[in-house]
């Protein structure tokens, strides 16, 4: 996860963050994470485990936000925080508008993205987004006896990848449900989005097993374009140290040799 002034790792077991800090020094914490998730190989209740595991990573947050204070979650800024407040305002604005369901629904997703996606274009969130997997291309090429220098901002198992997934479960699932009731109650809203995340999460993960999959090529392209044109940033060498001593601290805790 990339913060405003760092980056928060996390693998099954340990979480480690690191922060360029007010003085120009860099600030690092880790720890063991609070639970894990269902079980070490994503647990065996599809759409149970998705969630599960999504509850993991969340959680790690405010642990590491209390280990380390000076850390800048993303929301913490008053530019995406009006990101929030605009995404929220545009989306029930368009709730409440006429026409088709489905091209209602599709303009719902996406004016809720449009905010973030305008405040995060360009800036240090992105820069250390791209900083994250630069930094895990880097350890991953060296690890394979391939160059380091070939890591890109871009990762193929980056978060993005679910967007795809995501959108067209959830505008699927809000078709559905606004044509069996015409104004849901809150609750069937709510269980609604969490079985459309749960049923993303699954498809993220026949992603993650079929890599060279032209279905997933398909699905997983508009998060590539996100990662290309919104949502990474060429980091600089400043942001590069914070980022390697994160993925530094957390190698150290797995155990693992650093080969770089």
């Amino acid at each position: 996860m990339a913060l405003e002034n760092g980056l928060l790792l996390h693998t099954a077991r340990y979480w480690a963050a690191a922060v360029r800090e007010k003085d120009g020094s860099i600030g690092v914490a880790s720890g063991t994470k609070p639970f894990r998730p269902v079980s070490a190989d994503g647990g065996r209740w599809p759409l149970l485990r998705g969630l599960a595991r999504l509850g993991d990573a969340l959680a790690v947050i405010p642990v590491a936000k209390s280990r380390l204070r000076s850390a800048v979650l993303p929301f913490e800024s008053a530019r995406m925080l009006g990101a929030l407040v605009g995404s929220t305002l545009a989306t029930s604005t368009a709730r409440r508008g006429r026409g088709p369901t489905p091209a209602r629904e599709l303009g719902v997703l996406v004016l809720g993205l449009a905010p973030a996606l305008v405040a995060l274009r360009g800036s240090d969130l992105a820069a250390y987004h791209g900083a994250e997997h630069k930094s895990i291309g880097e350890f991953e090429r060296a690890l394979a006896g391939g160059s380091p220098a070939e890591a890109t901002k871009e990762h193929e198992r980056c978060g993005s990848n679910l967007v795809g997934p995501l959108a067209a479960i959830t505008l699927l699932s809000n078709v559905v449900l606004r044509q069996v009731v015409r104004r849901p109650p809150a609750a069937a809203v709510l269980a609604t989005s969490l079985l459309s995340t749960g049923a993303a999460m699954e498809v993220y993960r026949w992603m993650s097993q079929h890599p060279g999959s032209n279905i997933t090529r398909v699905l997983s392209w508009p998060g590539h374009m996100l990662q290309e044109k919104v949502t990474t940033k060429e980091p600089s060498p400043d942001q590069m140290e914070v980022a390697r001593a994160a993925l530094s601290e957390i190698l150290r805790l797995e155990g693992v040799p650093d080969p770089r």
